[in-house]
């Protein structure tokens, strides 16, 4: 989650180079990663990723997020609005041989698009 907040170094040095990400868009490696990385940070040059909670056993783990940034760019179709924003997700991490395998993010889009909105 670190390396998405804050845009720097590789998608995870452990990632296998086939695992799926899904968040609004469905992306596949490490290039796809870092590419969703970058349309983030581009929308939300201030994003955090504050992580609520951790569920986590040998080989899966879930984490609740709350995502929060002030909307600079365009995401998800939505033009830029200067709102600071916060809305609640999920991540959940599959591992297979000591690897990150898959990892699945979900976002309350609905209240994304709300508070883009100004609700």
């Amino acid at each position: 989650m670190e390396r998405l907040e804050h845009g720097d170094g590789p998608a995870h040095p452990r990632a296998r180079p086939d695992f799926p990400r899904f968040a609004g868009d469905e992306v596949r490696g490490p290039a796809g990663f870092l590419a969703y990385r970058d349309k983030v940070r581009a929308a939300f040059l201030d994003f955090h990723n504050h992580i609520d909670e951790i569920v986590a056993d040998a080989d899966a783990a879930a984490a609740r997020l709350t995502y929060s940034g002030t909307h600079r760019g365009d995401i998800f179709g939505c033009a830029p609005t200067g709102r600071r924003i916060e809305y609640a997700g999920m991540a959940f991490f599959g591992f297979a041989d000591g690897n990150i395998a898959r990892v699945r993010v979900l976002g309350d889009l609905a209240g994304l698009y709300d508070r883009l909105d100004g609700k």
